[in-house]
């Protein structure tokens, strides 16, 4: 399950930190982000794997978001038809844009040339929730 990917991810860096005494904090906010919203079709050991990696190649006390980024694009890729590929591809691009604009659905949908209504079908299709992407939200439960 999507929300259990950071609890995962940070329960793996624990244990390679424990393992290598290299010494990092943790992931970026928006790390952990990109973690949660990749597609994970090895399951754990992948996610386990893009750990491992970046713990190796990190510099800095926290994992940033360049290194998440850079892990999963070089991460083993399986065949995909046209229609997968095509669907995870237009997830990934609304997903960037998210993260770019902060969750701000009018300036995602003119950076995609869309209007607003289509862009939030869009991520409706997709199962985007822009309010996860706001870098104001708390993380805490509404009241």
């Amino acid at each position: 399950r999507r929300e259990d990917i950071p609890l995962l991810a940070q329960h793996f860096l624990s244990g390679i930190t424990r393992r290598d005494g290299k010494r990092l904090r943790g992931f970026s906010p928006q790390a952990l982000q990109a973690l949660s919203l990749a597609d994970w079709p090895g399951n754990i050991r992948e996610l386990q794997n893009v750990v491992e990696q970046v713990c190796a190649l990190c510099t800095t006390p926290q994992i940033p978001l360049a290194l998440i980024e850079r892990a999963l694009r070089v991460a083993p890729t399986r065949r995909f038809s046209y229609a997968e590929a095509k669907t995870r591809f237009e997830r990934d691009y609304l997903t960037r844009l998210l993260i770019m604009t902060s969750g701000n659905v009018s300036e995602a949908a003119r950076v995609a040339e869309r209007n607003r209504t289509e862009f939030y079908r869009l991520l409706q299709r997709h199962s985007l929730d822009p309010i996860l992407f706001r870098s104001d939200r708390s993380d805490g439960p509404a009241t």
